[in-house]
């Protein structure tokens, strides 16, 4: 009898021990799941999803005064400006967290759209020298960057930025789908995407 009993007693400390150590097994699994899940998100990184392109004048004028201010001696020229802009999202500035019991990811900050690249091309006309006043190395290297931070400064008004903030949910919708293929669901209903304002490229 006591024989039957501890070979009970065995059979079910066993089965415990298994089961205990299966689930402990089973949810590190879905934590390191849900980890890789969000890395994988985040490596994206920066994903675009708008681009325009510009034509625009920019004039410049540079006066310097010698001998005295006495001699004015002027330098100009008028630049044509092409340009071609991305705009998107910087992925790894989303905030996510992992519900590991309900399979779920919760979106809580999803980024605002932003200038990713500006690739410009410029050519120079009507341009003027004086004596004393000549183009050199660092103004065209000058004009170059002025002429980006010109275009940068036209995109607000020309709606880009609303554009890609609308197709905000498009980006999300993107993430379920991902998600979906491991078996996970995204919880977004918390999620309030902010206003757009301008955000420049450094």
């Amino acid at each position: 009898m006591e024989l039957l009993l501890g070979i009970v007693l065995g059979a079910l400390l066993s089965y415990w021990g298994i089961s205990f150590f299966n689930k402990k097994s089973s949810l590190q699994k879905i934590e390191t799941q849900s980890i890789i899940l969000i890395e994988k998100i985040k490596s994206v990184c920066k994903l675009i999803t708008v681009e325009g392109d510009f034509a625009e004048i920019y004039h410049y004028e540079n006066t310097k005064n010698h001998f005295l201010n006495i001699i004015t001696s002027r330098k100009k020229a008028i630049l044509l400006i092409n340009a071609k802009v991305h705009i998107g999202f910087d992925l790894s500035q989303i905030k996510l967290e992992a519900d590991n019991e309900n399979l779920e990811i919760i979106l809580t900050h999803f980024p605002k759209p932003k200038v990713l690249t500006v690739e410009t091309d410029v050519r120079y006309y009507d341009k003027k020298e004086g004596i004393f006043n000549k183009f050199n190395a660092e103004d065209l290297t000058e004009l170059n960057k002025q002429s980006k931070a010109f275009i940068v400064d036209k995109i607000p008004e020309s709606g880009l930025l609303n554009t890609a903030n609308k197709e905000a949910l498009d980006t999300i919708l993107m993430i379920e789908k991902l998600l979906e293929t491991s078996g996970w669901k995204l919880n977004y209903s918390q999620l309030v995407i902010p206003t757009t304002e301008t955000e420049k490229i450094v």
